[in-house]
């Protein structure tokens, strides 16, 4: 008898999934190979305190606003079941996250079977067998792959398997003490790294191409946090840090220790052997798809470290195979916020709307405003006042403002923006004549501009409102699924986008003028 869906992986998205499946009474299972729910957390990151923000203290009572700065919680209509409840600490220990991820597994009543590794995945035209590591065969109409990224992702230079990794070199300071270290890699990993070793290594290099980007000013939180940057003051206070801005040509033994040559790229490529008594690597991880044989192996993408995905998180080439948490990461990688707890965790609820859509004909949750278009004001300006999804998937996650052809309103909640187009001409939605995206999103080129620089000049103002740099909503209109115009609501101090004169007024003006099939395209 085959399963309709199985679920590979019993971590944060894994268990997300199966809460879902499970409220709805469905037939699944979810198959992992540690011991226990969020086996990763048990391990990584290695010097035990996570960079997912766990604030508190918020000042809101509201729920769903205070997911908005809960970046370890998932789902859940359980308000024992959140993390904040576990830990009080703005950059938490990862321990609390296995003792919560435990307690979500065991209070949803999640149906996993542990100690249970997948070694092999085939499809044929009625679904998929897994077999795993005990000779175990199941069935399954659907497979949903939730493990992570689990293999270092492994930078092509001629000796490096001579150095240490990431994923499993002895971390204890006291064994670096009076050592030079060189640390292959630039990401929050390479710089968590550095910053354990200061106190003990004589010297530590951290090397990697390309300009250093920081995360307060791409908005991109996988990029360096300033938790971790406490390596940059030690750099340019001279303090016998270093960042290298260059390639690595090669590693090799040099007596006790090991000689490094460098190309620079600030000095036109200029090479310089480097001497170092220890090398670590820390580049960051990548898909494995070695469980997949040859009838279902899926594309990918980013240089294969992540599957190729649909915007529901489907393969592009192996139907009913899904993937779902930091896996999902490859569409728009980094760009938002969908490899992180706080942005996976909505994509999974969009994915398991998906699924109840087009397998079990449930359609995508709508509710029904009328006619009146103050009615839909009211419902975008609530909306961006209080969603969490909108906030953590910017430009990700959308609402839909749908106008039938009888010109009633109606609304749908965290849609995927990418699969927006097709649903509508599909009719997932009922009948649509014209319809408004609304999302949360930083301005154009926000990334390129230092934001505490207060010489840079203010935004451009543009039809419609307001093109700030800082985090606003945007509503775009489409009609007959062609571009329309769009309208951004002024950017606002403390994110609250309620003023009549300044928003609401606006955007209700907006509206009207294109709910028309005559109005003009703006731009």
């Amino acid at each position: 008898m085959a399963h309709d869906y199985l679920i590979i992986g019993a971590g944060p998205a894994g268990l997300q999934l199966a809460a879902f499946l499970e409220r709805d009474g469905a037939d699944y299972v979810v198959l992992e190979r540690g011991s226990g729910p969020g086996t990763f957390f048990t391990r990584f990151p290695r010097h035990r305190t996570l960079i997912s923000i766990n604030k508190v203290h918020t000042g809101y009572e509201d729920p769903e606003l205070r997911l908005r700065m809960d970046w370890n919680s998932l789902l859940s209509d359980d308000p024992g079941l959140l993390f904040t409840r576990y830990s009080g600490r703005y950059f938490p220990p990862a321990d609390d996250m296995v003792r919560y991820l435990a307690d979500f597994a065991e209070r949803t009543g999640v149906r996993v079977r542990y100690d249970t590794a997948v070694k092999r995945i085939s499809r044929d035209a009625d679904g998929f067998t897994v077999t795993d590591a005990a000779g175990t065969v199941r069935r399954a109409r659907r497979v949903v792959v939730a493990t992570g990224v689990p293999l270092p992702n492994l930078p092509d230079i001629p000796g490096i398997e001579l150095a240490e990794r990431y994923d499993t070199f002895d971390p204890d300071p006291e064994s670096f003490t009076d050592q030079r270290v060189l640390i292959v890699g630039r990401g929050n990993s390479a710089f968590e790294t550095a910053d354990s070793l200061m106190e003990t290594a004589a010297v530590i290099h951290l090397v990697g191409s390309g300009s250093l980007r920081m995360a307060w000013r791409t908005h991109y939180v996988g990029h360096l946090r300033a938790v971790n940057n406490n390596f940059l003051d030690s750099y340019q206070l001279k303090s016998q840090n270093a960042l290298l801005d260059g390639r690595v040509l090669e590693i090799l033994r040099d007596g006790d220790g090991f000689r490094v040559p460098v190309a620079f790229e600030r000095a036109d490529e200029v090479v310089k052997d480097l001497r170092y008594d220890r090398v670590i690597v820390a580049t960051g991880f990548r898909f494995d798809s070695s469980v997949f044989d040859g009838s279902c192996t899926p594309e990918t993408v980013v240089d294969g470290r992540f599957p190729a995905i649909t915007p529901v998180g489907e393969s592009v080439n192996v139907p009913g195979l899904y993937f779902a948490g930091t896996l999902t990461q490859g569409r728009d990688f980094k760009k938002s916020t969908t490899g992180f707890v706080h942005g996976f965790r909505y994509m999974v609820r969009a994915l398991h709307r998906e699924l109840r859509r087009r397998h079990h004909g449930e359609p995508w949750p709508v509710t029904e405003l009328g006619a009146d278009t103050e009615a839909a004001v009211d419902r975008i300006i609530g909306r961006v006042n209080r969603s969490s999804a909108l906030w953590q998937q910017f430009t990700v996650l959308g609402d839909l403002l749908l106008l039938a052809p009888d010109g009633t309103l109606r609304y749908a909640e965290e849609v995927p923006v990418a699969y927006v187009p097709d649903a509508v001409r599909a009719g997932h939605f009922g009948e649509v004549a014209a319809h408004a995206v609304i999302t949360l999103e930083y301005g154009a080129d926000h990334d390129k501009v230092d934001p505490f620089d207060v010489s840079a000049g203010r935004p451009s103002q543009r039809e419609g409102g307001l093109d700030g740099r800082y985090l606003h909503p945007v509503v775009r209109w489409y009609r007959d699924g062609e571009f329309t115009a769009e309208h951004h609501l002024t950017e606002n101090l403390e994110n609250e986008w309620d003023s009549e004169d300044v928003h609401r007024s606006p955007l209700r003006a907006f509206l009207s003028a294109h709910r028309s099939p005559t109005s003009t395209v703006a731009s």
